[in-house]
């Protein structure tokens, strides 16, 4: 008799837990399904608002009939179709994917190397694109010959992926002599010093104009949004993130320290720079495209980790929607603010930024509290 209370303790123990699971993995679908819920609408919002006014029906039907026409009537403003197809949406996805891009690379890092202020910048990678892109502007594409055939926009974008990626390439050298967590972001660090002072370096010694060129680069924005930037982004998006969803297990166990993982099979050593190079190659290629920007990295996986919890396998899809409904939102509104002028989206995130970690240190003040 008390080995079968025992076994209905047990079971009935199983079954609380079986329900409180099932309940929680409900909570992160109903979250995955909002996010994207809002991404549409927010991509609808985005294509209907500037210097002309669109109604949210055109932009719907706009997209819609380029892609399915023989499904969906055109829109009955004439114009709407050109606006959306061909100005509007190209900077949506980019800023979209952008997004996505930032907050998936922020969310790898910083389970692969366990520190929550981790991003795709603390490595060196902004200062190290920015340096690329700075070169760029001041030599310009006749440095290589005729290679790029004075085709400016196409050096520079080539130019800041290459510096990127070479930052994780320099880290990656320097650590080692010594993988583990604390020293790879150290090399990270003064690697981000080091180009930071070639920046400056190439800031004093141009003239104004350049100079000015390498100022709005380096606040961030979506000047450079066409189909071609569309189009080479989407294959590298969505490669880095089946690569990452599919090691989201080991990721978990990552967390929970390196000898655990071990003792769970995962190669630590290969795995965290394997990571850490998709995570900087997904990030340098939007930047090449968009500049410096700033705080997505940090944001989006922590409002995700704050909403459903620490698990890798839910937390990159949600923090890469939390990052592009983000940008998106954040790029309409310094494009719509000061119209026709338009606000480098770079500013809009240092904002939010700010105002973000100050929450979080308010709310980690009170949680002492009491």
């Amino acid at each position: 008799m008390h080995n079968t209370d025992k076994m209905g303790f047990v079971e009935d123990k199983m079954q609380k837990a079986s329900e409180v699971y099932q309940e929680s993995f409900s909570k992160k679908l109903v979250f995955l399904a909002v996010m994207s819920f809002l991404i549409l609408f927010a991509v609808l919002y985005a294509g209907s608002v500037g210097s002309a006014q669109l109604s949210l029906e055109d932009v719907f039907l706009a997209v819609a009939n380029k892609a399915l026409p023989s499904v969906f009537l055109p829109p009955l403003n004439d114009i709407a179709q050109v606006i959306v197809i061909n100005i509007r949406l190209p900077r949506i996805l980019l800023a979209i994917l952008t997004g996505m891009c930032l907050a998936v690379s922020g969310a790898v890092m910083q389970s692969l190397l366990r520190n929550p202020l981790v991003s795709p910048f603390t490595l060196g990678l902004s200062s190290a694109a920015s340096f690329g892109a700075a070169m760029a502007i001041v030599l310009g594409p006749g440095i290589l010959g005729g290679f790029f055939n004075d085709n400016q926009s196409s050096f520079l974008v080539l130019s800041a992926f290459v510096f990127g990626m070479a930052s994780m390439v320099l880290v990656y050298g320097i650590s080692r002599i010594k993988c583990d967590n604390s020293t790879i972001i150290l090399a990270g660090v003064v690697i981000g010093y080091i180009f930071s002072a070639g920046v400056m370096f190439l800031k004093y010694v141009t003239n104004n104009e350049k100079l000015r060129e390498i100022t709005v680069w380096l606040m961030g924005g979506m000047w450079g949004a066409s189909w071609d930037a569309v189009i080479i982004l989407l294959p590298i998006t969505i490669i880095g993130f089946l690569y990452i969803i599919f090691k989201s297990w080991d990721l978990n166990a990552m967390e929970a320290g390196d000898e655990v993982a071990k003792n769970l099979g995962v190669k630590v050593d290969t795995l965290r720079m394997a990571g850490l190079m998709v995570a900087t190659f997904i990030a340098s290629s939007c930047l090449a495209f968009t500049g410096v920007i700033g705080f997505i990295g940090l944001m989006a996986p922590h409002i995700c980790r704050m909403i459903i919890g620490n698990d890798n396998r839910f937390v990159i899809p949600g923090s890469a929607l939390i990052g592009g409904f983000i940008l998106l939102i954040s790029d309409t509104f310094a494009r719509t603010i000061m119209s026709p002028v338009e606000l480098p989206v770079g500013i809009i995130m240092y904002v939010l930024g700010g105002v973000f970690f100050v929450f979080l240190i308010l709310k980690g003040r009170e949680s002492r509290l009491y």
